[in-house]
């Protein structure tokens, strides 16, 4: 062969990157060999790659081919290597994760396969629904775990478990001695909610989006620890996952206003590009994910990893 596995390493990273310059510090390179390495690749498979506007690189319809192969390449001459080296085949994952799910279960996920698999090194991305689908459309990341839809074209989309928002206030709040608020209610009430983008603020507006009446929001915050503390303080209502609030609910601190007239069932989701090659760690990890939600009907009733109980 021609092409050598650095020219493709080279070649990935200048097509995720959109620069040779910032491919080359991600890889530790000079600018001047990851050029060369482009170059000769370009020069013994003639054909070019790239087309070039300036210093930025785009991938024209050649490289958008080569990419997804490219990059399946790369992943199993890595398992390749760890099972030459006496590893078990689980070397590196990284796993993007939207607000929710990232914050309240990703973390104990990760934990425990790491602890099945020491050898292994996992990163975690934290972002909203748009941005994780991003990382994984431009294989930035290995899969997603999200909580809003995902309709991207190149996108495999599989159903992980139900979830359910939930309107919440604080306990000196009126509405906490109700327990209960009808949609017209809803509208007289300061709202403070997720920005917009986030799979959290889509559910929202698309439970309310058959009401006449504007909503006061008062505040967008992209985190719900810092929508819970706000609410908690009693500048207004808000309306984030139960797997969010379980705790709040339990210590009393916050209080759920139940909704009958809202439809605020969302489903959480696994994506994974089409055309990526699955790991093993990526299988073990999604089985993994699988079985902590087995015979689970909704998001907060999962059973964390026993080993963080004593923790929580």
């Amino acid at each position: 062969m021609r092409f050598t596995l650095r020219q493709l390493q080279v070649f990935v990273a200048v097509a995720q990157q959109e620069s040779v310059s910032r491919a080359a510090i991600l890889l530790s390179l000079s600018q001047s060999a990851a050029s060369t390495s482009i170059t000769e690749l370009e020069r013994q498979s003639s054909c070019q790659l790239f087309d070039r506007a300036g210093k930025r690189l785009a991938l024209n319809a050649t490289g958008r081919q080569l990419l997804p192969q490219a990059v399946a390449l790369l992943d199993q001459a890595k398992e390749i290597e760890d099972l030459l080296n006496g590893k078990s085949g689980f070397g590196s994952l990284a796993v993007g994760a939207t607000l929710t799910i990232g914050n309240y279960l990703a973390t104990l996920l990760i934990g425990s396969f790491m602890q099945r698999h020491p050898e292994s090194q996992v990163k975690l991305h934290v972002q909203n629904t748009e941005h994780i689908v991003q990382q994984v459309a431009h294989y930035e990341i290995d899969l997603g775990l999200i909580e809003g839809d995902c309709t991207h074209p190149d996108i495999e989309v599989q159903r992980w478990v139900e979830d359910e928002l939930v309107v919440f206030c604080a306990p000196q709040h009126p509405l906490a001695k109700r327990g209960h608020a009808s949609l017209d209610q809803l509208t007289e009430e300061a709202w403070i909610l997720r920005e917009q983008g986030s799979g959290t603020r889509l559910t929202f507006d698309q439970a309310m989006r058959h009401h006449r009446n504007a909503l006061n929001v008062r505040l967008e915050l992209e985190h719900t620890e810092a929508i819970k503390r706000a609410v908690e303080s009693g500048l207004g209502i808000g309306c984030i996952s139960r797997l969010a609030l379980r705790d709040a609910f339990r210590r009393g601190s916050l209080v759920a206003v139940e909704t009958p007239e809202l439809d605020l069932i969302r489903q959480f989701y696994f994506i994974w590009h089409k055309q990526k090659y699955q790991t093993s760690a990526m299988r073990e990890f999604l089985d993994l994910c699988r079985s902590f939600t087995t015979g689970i009907r909704r998001s907060d009733e999962i059973v964390l990893p026993s080993i963080y109980q004593a923790d929580a």
